[in-house]
């Protein structure tokens, strides 16, 4: 019983470590731009978050800084799979994949 109360414990005190560290991030495609929001599990936006745009081959397309409601934009200016990596610091961090085909026109 001692042990299952403990790793009952555990469980439920790294969860809380797991979920401090999400950032969310989406992405979608409007008129030739990609729009990114991220924002934190409560709500709040990532201000100044790293926004790092890589594409099929992992090679750096961009990188930029999300304003203070947690968005960001680029043109589009490849037809590759993109990777959309945000990185709010402090191990915050999570990535969005657009496929080629998510930015045709």
């Amino acid at each position: 019983m001692k042990y299952l109360l403990c790793t009952v414990l555990l469980c439920v005190l790294s969860s809380g470590t797991a979920l401090a560290h999400k950032v969310n991030i989406f992405a979608w495609v409007a008129a030739g731009t990609v729009y990114c929001e991220t924002y934190f599990p409560d709500g709040r936006p990532v201000k100044g978050g790293q926004i790092i745009v890589l594409d099929a081959e992992d090679n750096e397309l961009l990188t930029g800084r999300t304003d203070d409601e947690g968005l960001f934009n680029f043109k589009i200016n490849t037809r590759s799979d993109l990777t959309i990596i945000i990185d709010a610091s402090m191990g915050h961090r999570n990535s969005i994949i657009l496929k080629k085909g998510d930015l045709q026109p």
